[in-house]
Formats: structure tokens, C-alpha cells, sequence
């Protein structure tokens, strides 16, 4: 069997993002979201989360947008109070103490658990897991310290459970031309039949306010609901009996 992973980012971001999610997995193929903990959406979409038990919930760790749950991590945030962007970790302008890093991500994950959601895996909002060495270590870490799968998108060896394959490049599908989108979801069928389990990253979302000013990346979210709910890929993917649509908590 070949076991597929649909995991959409960004659960808990607004209402928006969390009623898109939950069409997409009611409607459509979508069979995991991972949850942010500091943003607005974040009760509703756990609210969301109880009443769609098949839903596989991760935990999309945060550093990068709003502010941080705890108070007593300095390192992580700019003048504001808020979580430095992700260009200022590219620039080398963000030192972060990787035990304030491990305090926050754990302070993250334990508000989903004591909302009383089990989480499925670990990823990490803007990849920023994979920024540098330390905060892959801290990541790693509380896989271990959680009994947590990840995702698996970087080469540094490990041994936390993971998919076989990590496809990164779902999120533009819906911005290529006809033929083109055609051409990369059959080379994307072709690679999760090469795989014994794979993971495909999505960003599904309808556009609220919230978004639309807090984003730059919005309008391709809504094309991705429209390609995991009603396109032939989804037909082909439901109609081949060696593909099992499954969550993390499965591998």
C-alpha cells in the first residue's frame, strides 16, 4: 500500500483557514492539519477539531508570527513583543537561545494537549524547524520528549518516524496554467506510487480580513480547496485501491 498524507498548515491562523480545512477534509482528501497556538482561530478550530475525530491534528510550531505564548523568552522576539519574521533569522539578526526556543515550543504543544487534543506529529510554521542546526535539535527533541512523528523536510539523519517522501511544491499548483497544473499533479500521482508513505504540504483557506492583511500569501489557498475536493486528481486518488489516504498517527 502506498499511504498519502494531505496535511494543510496553518490550522487555528483565523475562522477562515479553520472552516476551509475542515471542507476540504469533509468534501474532499485533505486528512491532516497541523494547529498553531497563538493566533486568533485557535479555539474555533479546536472546537472543529472534536467534531472531526478523523481529522489527524498536528502541532505547527511558531516562531515567526504574532507573539510568543510565554513571556520570559527574550530572544525569540523583536522591540514589539512580537516573534522576529523569518527574513530576520535569514539575516542572522535573530540570536535565539535554543533553551528559550525549547521552552516555547513545549509551552505550544502542551496548550493543545490541555485543550484536549492528542496531536499526531510536529511541523513547523515557515519550516522554521529547519533554519538552523539548533532548532532542528529542540525540534527533535520534543518529537522524542512527545512520541511524536514529524515531517521530514530536511537531510540531517534522524530516527523519528516520518513519511518516505516529503513533497514541498503543492502550494502553487493552483497559480499554474491548465496543462501545466496537469502535468505536475501527474508526476505528483507518479511519485506517491514510487512511495510507501508520503506527505503533501497544502495551504488550504478561504480569504477574510485577517488573512488578507496578515499574509502574503492568500489567494492560493483558495484554488487548493477547489484541486483536493472536486479535481480528477482526487478521483484518481479515491478510485486506486493501493493509495490509503491516511494521517500521521497511522504510519
Amino acid at each position: 500500500m502506498n499511504k498519502l498524507i494531505i496535511n494543510s498548515d496553518d490550522f487555528g491562523y483565523d475562522r477562515a483557514i479553520n472552516h476551509a480545512i475542515i471542507d476540504t477534509h469533509q468534501e474532499g482528501i485533505l486528512t491532516s492539519a497541523t494547529l498553531m497556538t497563538n493566533t486568533p482561530g485557535f479555539e474555533h478550530a479546536v472546537k472543529l477539531a472534536k467534531e472531526n475525530p478523523e481529522l489527524g491534528v498536528g502541532v505547527h510550531l511558531v516562531l515567526t508570527f504574532l507573539k510568543p505564548l510565554r513571556d520570559d523568552v527574550p530572544s525569540l522576539v523583536d522591540e514589539d513583543g512580537n516573534f522576529y519574521r523569518p527574513d530576520a533569522h535569514r539575516a542572522g539578526l535573530a540570536i535565539v537561545d535554543v533553551d528559550e526556543l525549547y521552552k516555547e515550543w513545549d509551552t505550544q504543544i502542551q496548550k493543545v494537549l490541555d485543550a484536549g487534543i492528542k496531536p499526531t506529529h510536529l511541523d513547523s510554521h515557515h519550516h522554521a524547524h529547519t533554519f538552523n542546526e539548533h532548532h532542528l535539535e529542540v525540534f527533535l527533541k520534543l518529537s522524542e520528549k512527545y512520541d511524536l512523528p514529524i515531517r521530514g523536510n530536511f537531510e540531517e539523519e534522524h530516527s523519528r518516524p516520518t513519511t518516505t517522501y516529503f513533497e514541498p511544491a503543492f502550494d502553487g499548483v493552483g497559480m499554474l496554467e491548465e496543462k501545466e497544473q496537469e502535468e505536475y499533479l501527474e508526476l505528483l500521482f507518479d511519485k506517491i506510487k514510487e512511495n510507501e508513505s508520503t506527505e503533501v504540504m497544502c495551504h488550504t483557506g478561504y480569504i477574510d480580513e485577517f488573512l488578507f492583511k496578515s499574509s502574503s500569501f492568500a489567494e492560493p489557498r483558495i484554488y487548493q480547496v477547489d484541486i483536493l475536493t472536486y479535481s480528477n486528481f482526487v478521483d484518481k486518488i479515491r478510485k486506486d485501491k493501493e493509495i490509503q489516504l491516511v494521517n500521521f498517527g497511522d504510519l
